[in-house]
């Protein structure tokens, strides 16, 4: 049997290889078990699980689904492919007991996941992950037949996407939205994403063009992740047919990313410090910022200059939001693209995401380069690059030591200023720029990451990195 391990977010493996019927009803067992021996106070015995596109994602639902019926719960089965925020929106709503997602996110088409949701509508934390992890095989699987578990009412097939749909429109002036004329385009990656702001903006003035909505378990080629080098098809499109925005959303949905509307690559950076400009300033709200510590010093320059408390994280949204759920929080996110809103579940949201910009440009009426290059202006360039490198699993360790105990002096032109280690190992400069080295979650790579102020100086601190992984 394979040995089964939670990374950042969920348990991932190759279909067929790891990622197996027998594997998954293991993974299933001990979540409910999990639940059965951890009741929380207020919570009932729903759970809600859903499924993305990838291949027998469908099937390892029902499965799931299958196995916790038999465990007691009372299990809200989504009869579609549906985003990842859905889920977690419906297992808080529905005050259950948590959920299961099965999506490998933005993995290559060849991986599936099993994202494990908590009562309170987030990612379940490291806690409750490494018990579940240390039930395994614990107890015996127990399944009850797909068709009994329907006709006793344990699992119940359903939409869950219309309430969702709701809820989201609440959370933002959807009035103003509507009546904005805004031409918005969403490039899908083949995704769940798909059909979502059809479905949303429909009977508004806005005009919504999705891009690569097909339904293909292949991602037509691509790894479903809101990066730029997997924007070709859509970037072709948008120079030709211009929109006020693309929205770009990740396998399940949680993350984003974005163009302009001529089909320029925008960074999450750029999104993030777009919405928190406009949380702040537009929408005049306060509270906490809390950020994964990959992500743009921008925010830190803007927090100062906002009057706002920031709160850095290590790499994964449960960290993020095991802040969200203290209270406070204006709004969390992450450089891979996770954003988490107020009033909302402590989880980052893709849909939620592409809305909020869309109230933004109706707020501003102005085009997105011009608020772009406002952020600049105040707070000065920010470029930003990364490198995914192939690195030896058993030498990984060794090179954060290395790292640890020999910061460099300097980093281009700034002296160092502070050297954080508590996720992989980042070093920081006075002049804002910084290097970090990390270790994939949830996948056998090394990841690089800097930030300067110009994409020439950005580069030469990844290869200034990359010098790094051939000293140990």
């Amino acid at each position: 049997m394979a040995k089964i391990k939670f990374g950042t977010d969920g348990w991932r493996a190759v279909i067929a290889e790891d990622f197996t019927f027998g594997n998954l009803s293991r993974v299933a067992q001990a979540t409910a078990d999990y639940w059965n021996a951890n009741s929380v106070a207020g919570v009932t015995s729903h759970a809600v699980v859903g499924y993305d596109r990838r291949f027998l994602s469908d099937q390892f639902a029902l499965r799931t689904a299958e196995i916790l019926a038999a465990n007691g719960f009372i299990v809200t089965l989504t009869d579609r492919p549906t985003p990842t925020p859905a889920v977690s929106w419906t297992v808080k709503k529905q005050g259950g007991i948590g959920g299961v997602m099965l999506t490998a996110s933005h993995n290559p088409p060849i991986f599936n996941g099993f994202k494990l949701k908590a009562h309170f509508g987030g990612s379940a934390p490291p806690e409750v992950c490494s018990a579940v992890e240390a039930l395994l095989d614990k107890s015996p699987v127990r399944a009850m037949p797909f068709a009994d578990a329907v006709k006793s009412g344990h699992i119940t097939v359903k939409d869950i996407c219309p309430p969702y749909y709701t809820a989201l429109k609440k959370l933002v002036d959807f009035k103003l939205i509507a009546a904005s004329k805004l031409k918005f385009a969403h490039e899908a990656l083949f995704g769940v994403g798909a059909g979502c702001f059809d479905r949303l903006l429909a009977d508004t003035t806005c005009k919504v063009t999705t891009l690569n909505a097909a339904h293909d378990p292949f991602f037509g080629g691509i790894n479903p992740e809101p990066i730029a080098k997997n924007y070709g098809r859509s970037m072709a499109y948008l120079a030709k047919h211009p929109h006020d925005l693309c929205l770009v959303t990740d396998g399940d949905a949680d993350r984003v990313g974005g163009m302009d509307g001529r089909g320029n690559p925008l960074s999450t950076h750029q999104l993030i410090c777009l919405l928190l400009r406009h949380y702040a300033v537009n929408k005049g709200q306060k509270g906490r910022v809390v950020k994964a510590l990959t992500t743009t010093s921008m925010v830190d320059k803007m927090c100062a200059a906002l009057g706002l408390e920031l709160v850095e994280t290590g790499v994964g949204f449960k960290y993020i939001a095991a802040e969200m759920i203290k209270g406070g929080v204006l709004l969390g996110f992450e450089e891979s693209g996770g954003i988490g809103f107020p009033g909302h579940v402590p989880e980052r949201d893709g849909i939620l995401a592409g809305l909020m910009l869309l109230e933004m440009l109706a707020t501003e009426r102005k085009p997105l380069t011009k608020l772009l290059a406002q952020l600049e202006k105040d707070y000065g360039p920010h470029r930003y690059g990364r490198i995914d490198t192939h690195f030896p699993l058993e030498k990984r360790a060794a090179l954060m030591e290395f790292c640890k105990a020999n910061p460099p002096a300097k980093l281009l032109t700034s002296k160092l200023k502070d050297v954080k280690s508590y996720d992989g190992v980042k070093f920081c400069a006075e002049d804002g720029s910084w290097l970090m080295l990390r270790g994939s979650g949830t996948e056998p790579i090394l990841r690089i990451y800097a930030e300067a102020k110009s994409d020439a100086d950005a580069q030469k601190l990844l290869k200034l990195g990359v010098s790094l992984t051939k000293r140990v």
